[in-house]
């Protein structure tokens, strides 16, 4: 067999084995999650962890210039080569398959956190009114606690690498409780493409080849600690986005620090009013009513931050990565962000927030 079709066919063989890894939770989570995967992140984090910057973007940097130089110059040849320039680029594409999956996305073929920590994921209209009741009067409390003015919205008063470090502390208290959540070795970096994220949408992502947490540095301040947790989540081998909203709200409110506590609280309770105001107006006006001035001023910051850069590309690239999500083993897609209440809620039924 020539050579040029080797590659090409191992992507074909790739896309068959993960059909076939969903049947195998258990297998991934025992070999590759807790194991190899661990060692290779940690690896990782140890190795770039201490540069100041996101390495994992550069290369990002470089890869995009070689495609578009790659495609550029053959641009003449397409036409009368397009077999052997189909070949190549398949082949690129297969290495690339392979080793984003070796050093992070096997991870979304793990056991279901769901699963892993018995929490129930149905819940009723009853069980969601309560529990945004106790969201409201906990952020209420801490919004209160932090400006002493009800209608004062909270301003962030840390550096954001400051807060990068100060995130570990509700890592740390969460592991004493599970200790699968435990984190070492901090690697959460400023991401030198935020205009581009913001215009796209996204808050931030894990870098899978260098595994990186990058972070929109444009972010309002006050959501930053969730972000940053929510990420931090992805690099300890959680891949799913439900689950990641889920581990970093806990992060953030086992946080000692208040500014934390209420980036968690805050973060849920919006989520909370999203799906009564989709469900029930009455039901959220009625909630919204009793949400302290200073938190709704906080919601209307990041509402306008977000619209200011409203266009068609963030619509294009959700479209793009709901697809991506899909077809790595989460079926809901870009709602997955949303399905973290189902844990959240029922994992609180029995604990005090």
């Amino acid at each position: 067999m020539k050579r040029k079709y080797i590659l090409p066919l191992f992507l074909l063989v790739q896309i068959i084995f993960l059909r076939i890894l969903p049947y195998f939770p258990d297998f991934v989570e025992g070999f590759y999650s807790n194991n190899l995967y661990s060692r290779i992140s940690h690896f990782s984090r140890g190795l770039l962890g201490r540069i100041p910057f996101s390495v994992g973007d550069c290369i990002y940097a470089v890869l995009m210039i070689s495609v578009i130089s790659w495609l550029w110059k053959i641009r003449k040849t397409w036409k009368t080569d397009w077999k052997d320039h189909l070949l190549k680029m398949l082949g690129k594409i297969s290495v690339f398959y392979f080793f984003f999956h070796l050093l992070w996305a096997f991870n979304y073929y793990r056991e279901p956190l769901f699963q892993k920590m018995e929490i129930k994921r149905e819940y009723s209209d009853a069980d969601l009114l309560a529990f945004t009741k106790r969201l409201i009067v906990k952020t209420n409390e801490i919004q209160h606690q932090i400006t002493k003015n009800d209608t004062a919205r909270i301003v962030f008063p840390y550096y954001q690498k400051e807060s990068f470090q100060m995130i570990l502390n509700g890592y740390d208290n969460l592991a004493k409780e599970h200790p699968y959540f435990k984190y070492k070795v901090l690697s959460v970096k400023k991401s030198l493409f935020s205009v581009p994220l913001t215009y796209m949408g996204f808050g931030g992502y894990l870098n899978p080849f260098t595994n990186e947490a990058q972070v929109n540095d444009l972010l309002p301040m006050y959501t930053f600690p969730l972000t940053t947790a929510h990420e931090m989540a992805h690099q300890i081998g959680f891949a799913s986005e439900n689950e990641c909203n889920f581990i970093g709200v806990l992060a953030s409110v086992k946080n000692d620090n208040l500014y934390y506590k209420y980036a968690g609280y805050s973060f849920t309770l919006r989520y909370c009013m999203g799906i009564w105001q989709y469900k029930n107006e009455r039901v959220f006006k009625g909630l919204k009513k009793q949400i302290n001035t200073g938190v709704l001023k906080n919601y209307q910051e990041s509402q306008d931050f977000w619209k200011k850069y409203d266009t068609f590309i963030d619509e294009g690239f959700h479209f793009l990565y709901d697809s991506f999500l899909k077809s790595n083993n989460q079926k809901d897609g870009m709602e997955s962000y949303s399905k973290f209440i189902d844990l959240t809620l029922n994992y609180y039924k029995t604990r005090k927030l």
